[in-house]
């Protein structure tokens, strides 16, 4: 049985190894971050961490001004996603909404657990829903999802459980955040923000009126120790003062990049998708059989997201690079 037929499609390393030039993934191409990167060589991986995490939790608690009971650690966001929906699942969700287009795991946890997938209403809550879902900004185009204005508004205390994906918020490029929904969870990732996407670990802050019998709920459906010294060491790193000041100013670097490779790309012919806030883009490339063009780049070493998984075929998602890598792509599009 070959496995990797059934495996989750994303960006990143594949069977050739780590790409030279990685354009399909939205990891902070400035990292990686160094107080994060200090703290996990001063990890200490010889004991189990506290099963409860309960120094993280009040750190990350403190850091967004939160009760730390309402801090769920998690393995990574993938996790999370399929933790949530095994629970919304027991609770007696019928039907899980999505965004039309976003991450391939809110779909994938939904059809495990034999619940339908909704799609057609963004920025709605369908009639028998029990988990939804938004990303702000959103994946893989980078604009705004519209589920949070629907969130907010006084029909929304419907009782469906909904979620935020936070994954690209600290990676905001233009444009100001929508407001966070008290009535959603929170779903961080700082992994992608700090450049270093191997590490896997994760946090979710719940909404301050979800009853204590539900995160005690969602806390079983968990592994014992869903991250280990090195998560605990990334995401504690993540809530100091320099770490969010080095993010700051990386911020203004990938401003720049991002906007020498949107012209990059325009200048290669390829019609670049506008309203992008994040340190990623979509573009449609001046190619006829864009699959065999794009197996033709990671010959040569740089990859890019094909966009067909997220129902926009023909179109690709670019993570903001070094001008290098920028000015590699280019020599290997034109050969």
């Amino acid at each position: 049985m070959d496995v990797t037929a059934h495996a989750p499609l994303h960006g990143g390393p594949d069977a050739l190894g780590v790409p030279l030039h990685d354009f399909s993934t939205n990891s902070n191409a400035c990292g990686p971050c160094p107080e994060a990167v200090q703290a996990l060589r001063e990890a200490d991986a010889r004991h189990y961490p506290d099963p409860a995490y309960t120094a993280l939790r009040e750190r990350l608690g403190a850091f967004h001004g939160v009760a730390p009971a309402r801090i769920v650690i998690a393995g990574s966001a993938s996790e999370f996603i399929h933790r949530i929906t095994a629970f919304a699942a027991r609770q007696g969700a019928r039907a899980v909404a999505v965004p039309v287009h976003g991450y391939g795991d809110y779909a994938s946890a939904a059809q495990a657990w034999g619940l339908e997938v909704q799609r057609a209403a963004p920025g709605a809550a369908p009639a028998g829903t029990g988990l939804c879902w938004a990303c702000e900004p959103s994946s893989p185009l980078g604009t705004p999802d519209p589920a949070l204005a629907a969130w907010g508004r006084p029909g929304a205390q419907d009782g469906a459980l909904r979620v935020l994906d936070c994954a690209y918020a600290p990676l905001r490029l233009e444009g100001a955040a929508s407001p966070m929904p008290a009535n959603a969870w929170q779903l961080w990732t700082p992994n992608k923000a700090l450049g270093l996407t191997g590490v896997r670990a994760a946090y979710a802050i719940a909404p301050q009126a979800q009853p204590p019998q539900d995160l005690a709920a969602l806390q079983s459906l968990a592994p014992s120790w869903p991250i280990g010294a090195h998560g605990v060491a990334l995401l504690t790193a993540w809530s100091l003062p320099s770490t969010q000041q080095w993010l700051r100013d990386s911020l203004e670097t990938l401003r720049a990049w991002k906007a020498q490779q949107q012209a990059l790309c325009e200048a290669m012919g390829w019609a670049v998708v506008p309203g992008s806030q994040a340190n990623y883009f979509v573009a449609r490339p001046a190619v006829n059989d864009l699959p065999a063009a794009l197996a033709s780049l990671r010959e040569d070493g740089i990859k890019l997201r094909d966009c067909a998984s997220f129902g926009l075929p023909g179109q690709v998602r670019l993570g903001v690079l070094e001008p290098a890598a920028g000015q590699a792509l280019r020599r290997a599009w034109q050969l």
